[in-house]
């Protein structure tokens, strides 16, 4: 059976397209990567949650406070704030409304 023009035109330009849309997201990495080493060279430590991710482990802490990884989850929590406390400029969109809301969490140490 022979593949039709169409199926040989989709098939060269995905030959094309894939090495371009790879190139462009592996760029777009290396210069977020860039950015998290000259954060930690200049400020020696970077939070390590977005506004969006704190949220959330915050929220499954409150919800699962019997959970084994409670513990953990609360220390990551309290470091999290502290460092967005301690340092000049955070790698994730924190504005400095948000920093001064945060709240640390009793870790029962």
């Amino acid at each position: 059976m022979a593949l039709s023009t169409l199926t040989w035109f989709v098939m060269i330009f995905m030959v094309f397209a894939l090495p371009v849309v790879a190139s462009a997201i592996l760029v777009r990495s290396m210069r977020t990567e860039g950015r998290k080493l000259t954060l930690l060279n200049e400020q020696s430590d970077i939070e390590g949650y977005s506004p969006r991710a704190l949220q959330e482990l915050r929220e499954w802490i409150e919800m699962n406070p019997d959970d084994p990884y409670a513990q953990t989850a609360k220390q990551r929590y309290n470091e999290c704030v502290r460092t967005l406390r301690r340092v000049e400029e955070p790698y994730y969109d924190w504005s400095d409304k948000q920093i001064q809301q945060l709240e640390t969490i009793d870790d029962g140490n």
